[in-house]
């Protein structure tokens, strides 16, 4: 049995592709996912599968959700083994680490976009790419910044969603 984390892009926020969790949760049970849990109302789940192929995962429930609530959603699944090291990963110091945003990437970004991406600056914020994730932080609060996921992701040709240091932690813990 596989504990995974699975990330859902951009549902519930301003009233649309809405999910609520607990029919999510029915839905992903009946499916045959077990131990289903989630946290909070920006589609972060937690279970366990037989299944060992994460883009397996990935496509089930891309598909349960398009077939239920009639919409597609960016979908990104990781094992808790996989989670855990990117949290360990962060290269910022732990004052840091604490207010950082994981931007985790469905694939890892060829090297040649890495160092095109890593040329990029603004004042009062860093970002480390490292396999599968960048690291952000900007010292004067998300969302204040300059950064924008959208972009990144354009220029890293992957998609992306992120969870802040305190969600990604609680997704730890649950798992």
């Amino acid at each position: 049995m596989n504990t995974y984390i699975t990330l859902l892009r951009g549902i519930n926020v301003g009233g649309h592709k809405k999910v609520p969790m607990a029919i999510l949760r029915e839905l992903l049970s009946k499916a045959g996912f077990i131990n289903v849990k989630t946290y909070i109302q920006s589609g972060n789940i937690v279970f366990q599968s037989l299944e060992n192929q994460t883009k397996k995962i990935e496509k089930e429930i891309q598909q349960l959700i398009d077939f239920h609530f009639g919409f597609s959603v960016s979908i990104i699944v990781k094992t808790k083994l996989e989670l855990q090291t990117i949290f360990d990963n962060c290269v910022f110091s732990n004052e840091k680490k604490i207010k950082s945003y994981f931007i985790l990437l469905d694939s890892i970004p060829n090297a040649k976009y890495v160092k095109e991406v890593e040329a990029i600056s603004f004042e009062n914020e860093e970002f480390s790419i490292i396999n599968n994730c960048l690291y952000f932080y900007s010292s004067t609060g998300y969302g204040r910044t300059k950064f924008n996921m959208a972009t990144f992701e354009k220029k890293l040709k992957v998609n992306a969603t992120s969870r802040n240091y305190n969600t990604i932690n609680k997704l730890l813990q649950l798992a």
